[in-house]
């Protein structure tokens, strides 16, 4: 391959990606049925707790994460962690509406840390889903879950 052909390529490749993130976005299932899917995916051997994730942009693109556990237990990764590093490989840095399920019979929220990441991305009015493995769902939004957040106003 010359090297003069390797732009071209690679702006087909985005298009490509443009137009299915455009496709996928008109046929897309809910996130909340994105986040259940990917659940699947998640490494918990030692807690049998599978989470997934999945974020919305404004672009209509949706990143998904999974838990991802360690046996230095407290070095494992949330699946809001892994859809955020998605979303940002992705080249993409504003959130607008999040999902998360885990293996509970009642809504799973997120912790206390991924309640931080979500609002670096997030404004306080995004709604965020939470459903269970018995089909309840809830939806609070990141302000209900996060009030008084550290915000980067409080570094200027």
């Amino acid at each position: 391959m010359h090297l003069s052909t390797r732009p071209r390529n690679l702006d087909q490749a985005l298009k490509n990606v443009t137009k299915y993130r455009q496709i996928r976005s008109r046929f897309a299932m809910t996130l909340l049925e994105d986040a259940t899917k990917i659940r699947e995916m998640a490494y918990a051997p030692y807690s049998n707790f599978k989470v997934g994730a999945a974020i919305r942009t404004p672009s209509g693109a949706v990143f998904t994460g999974v838990n991802v556990e360690n046996a230095a237990y407290p070095e494992g990764t949330c699946a809001e962690a892994g859809a955020i590093a998605a979303m940002i490989a992705g080249g993409e840095t504003v959130i607008t509406e999040v999902a998360v399920i885990g293996s509970s019979q009642e809504p799973t929220p997120p912790c206390g840390g991924c309640r931080q990441k979500l609002r670096e991305f997030a404004d306080p009015s995004v709604k965020v889903t939470m459903g269970s493995m018995s089909g309840k769902v809830l939806t609070m939004t990141v302000e209900q879950l996060l009030p008084g957040a550290f915000t980067p106003d409080y570094m200027e």
